[in-house]
């Protein structure tokens, strides 16, 4: 079941990109293809940040 949802949710990019209507469609796709990986890197951060700060107050 999983997989097929996976599956499911794969996009395109670059056929989006071909069947774009203009430009600022294709800078849209690009931007929102770019955007979980941009909110995966934040969340890593914000993780890292705060086990270190943890690890500096107990010592």
């Amino acid at each position: 079941m999983r997989s097929l949802i996976l599956f499911l949710q794969q996009v395109s990019v670059e056929q989006k990109l071909k069947n774009a209507p203009d430009s600022q469609y294709q800078i849209g796709v690009l931007i929102g293809s770019f955007i979980p990986f941009i909110v995966l890197a934040v969340i890593a951060y914000t993780l890292y940040y705060r086990a270190k700060k943890k690890e500096q107050n107990l010592k």
